[in-house]
């Protein structure tokens, strides 16, 4: 599917939380995609700009261009096996916060629903509990107001587009998203308002625990 009026943003060009000689993590805007797209025009990306300075530096995961925040970097094949390894396991915890339409039925909960590809409206993705693969979202409100609720998520797996169509399905769909909201959510932000906003993994080499935040820009 190309991207219309890809113009992304170059104010912060990319901020770095982290470096040591394994891995990199940094912060993404809203609106820079993960990887290079197919296009020429497509191909400013968050990897892009992180090899032209470090050409060693490898993806281990991706955010949708529109959600901001925490992305991490191996530094060489060594590193991105030993880190992809932890997210195949499901060992990293990631915390999102999201600013959805209304409130959702109860403070805290478990979303259970199987997800599969819309193919004939890619990229979105749609609940089928005859052909989805299982997919689990945890969510907590922290706040509510007139017409809104901002939400912690932590998702137990790892499918494209998750927290968007499992809030969706709640009712609850994220302010901003232009796949997955009403007209009146999505007139609500200039942007999707989905963030990663902590990532906790294991060092590659020391297999320390580490915590890194970013601070949600829409809180």
């Amino acid at each position: 599917m190309a991207l219309l009026h890809y113009h992304p943003p170059l104010q912060p060009y990319l901020k770095l939380l982290f470096r040591d000689e394994h891995l990199l993590v940094v912060e993404k805007p809203s609106g820079l995609l993960s990887v290079p797209g197919k296009a020429r025009e497509h191909y400013d990306s968050v990897y892009s700009r992180i090899t032209r300075v470090l050409p060693e530096a490898k993806l281990v995961h991706r955010l949708d261009m529109a959600t901001s925040g925490i992305i991490l970097f191996a530094n060489g094949r060594a590193a991105q096996s030993h880190l992809s390894r932890q997210f195949q396991q499901r060992i990293p915890k990631k915390v999102y916060h999201a600013r959805v339409a209304g409130c959702p039925p109860a403070q805290q909960g478990w979303i259970d629903l199987p997800l599969c590809c819309d193919w004939p409206n890619r990229p979105r993705q749609q609940v089928d509990y005859q052909n989805g693969k299982p997919s689990q979202t945890y969510y907590r409100v922290i706040t509510t107001d007139a017409n809104s609720s901002l939400l912690e998520l932590s998702p137990y797996t790892g499918r494209s587009h998750q927290l968007r169509v499992h809030l969706q399905a709640l009712g609850c769909p994220i302010l901003g998203d232009k796949f997955y909201a009403h007209a009146a959510a999505f007139e609500a932000a200039p942007r999707l308002l989905l963030h990663a906003h902590r990532l906790e993994f294991q060092h590659p080499v020391s297999e320390h625990w580490l915590t890194f935040t970013s601070p949600t820009p829409f809180q």
